[in-house]
């Protein structure tokens, strides 16, 4: 399965929501951010299990600054489309939706926002939903993941 994740709030804190991993001064030099602490097992663990993961934002930051931020933290995805790849494409395909997984080729997202979740049934799409306080949600995402499949 194809899985998208999004950044803020559900990958990277927007403030003290969840706790992160450690990072170092020379990563704070470099303007590595935050993840979510569990971030890099979760990925593992879905990646062995055969699923490409993806990142999908609505973030303006460039994808060389969220791969870097990635690799960081041994994490390695197959594919980032951010915001600006975003509109363009869901411009071209005439889609009024502030995220369309499927113009990706992704089956599954997972994001913070309700908004979302009411888009995933308005057009037709899967998405999970993770609250930013939720300690399980490693657990909500896999159990999700199965029920998706």
């Amino acid at each position: 399965m194809d899985i998208s994740f999004d950044l803020d709030s559900t990958l990277i804190p927007n403030g003290k929501e969840f706790e992160t991993e450690k990072k170092n001064r020379i990563a704070k030099l470099f303007g590595i951010e935050e993840v979510r602490k569990g971030t890099h097992g979760l990925i593992s663990d879905l990646q062995n299990q055969g699923h490409k993961i993806h990142i999908y934002t609505t973030s303006f930051r460039s994808k060389e600054k969220i791969r870097l931020t990635l690799r960081y933290y041994g994490i390695k995805v197959n594919r980032i489309v951010n915001q600006t790849e975003n509109q363009r494409v869901l411009k071209s395909r005439n889609i009024n939706s502030s995220k369309f997984p499927p113009a990706f080729d992704f089956d599954l997202h997972i994001d913070d926002l309700k908004g979302v979740g009411i888009e995933s049934e308005r057009f037709n799409f899967k998405a999970i939903i993770v609250v930013p306080t939720d300690k399980n949600w490693i657990e909500k995402i896999k159990s999700g993941i199965k029920n998706a499949g």
